[in-house]
């Protein structure tokens, strides 16, 4: 049962733990592994926010915003956006209310910074996770970012 999730920064006493979180088998084409994103968030310091989902002493999950990203990557700026990369909530701690939890502190770092959407991108397929996105209230924006599908979530002010 989730107790009080919080956020951490990836430090080195708990870089193994991170790096040990797997999502479930039948997931692991959905999203990347969280090596690869810190490895991601090494080499885009200035976008990439990059955090463990705690519960207690327990790593249940990884979470990686990007920040005030040129989303078009034309270069012009003119489609500056803020969002979650990646969510990876641990296998055997999915469906309670973690996923939720992720979503939200990426919400709230977002405000705090004083945007008022969210993007994320899924990869689409019954077996993708479009519904958990949808049920939380985004909302398909018909682009399209590579293979995956975006959504987008208004953000009331806080």
């Amino acid at each position: 049962m989730i107790t009080s999730p919080r956020l951490e920064k990836v430090t080195p006493a708990n870089l193994d733990a991170a790096i040990a979180l797997r999502v479930r088998p039948d997931q692991e084409h959905l999203v990347a592994p969280v090596v690869k994103s810190l490895a991601e968030a090494y080499v885009h310091p200035g976008t990439a926010w990059p955090r463990l989902v705690m519960d207690g002493d327990r790593t249940v999950g990884f979470l990686m915003a990007f920040l005030d990203i040129d989303f078009a990557g034309d270069g012009t700026g003119t489609d500056v956006r803020s969002g979650l990369w990646r969510l990876n909530i641990a296998a055997g701690e999915q469906g309670r209310g973690y996923g939720r939890f992720a979503v939200r502190a990426v919400a709230d770092e977002i405000r705090r910074r004083g945007g008022t959407r969210l993007t994320a991108t899924w990869h689409p397929g019954d077996d993708g996770p479009e519904g958990f996105y949808l049920g939380l209230g985004f909302r398909l924006t018909g682009e399209t970012s590579g293979d995956q599908r975006v959504g987008e979530l208004e953000l009331a002010p806080s």
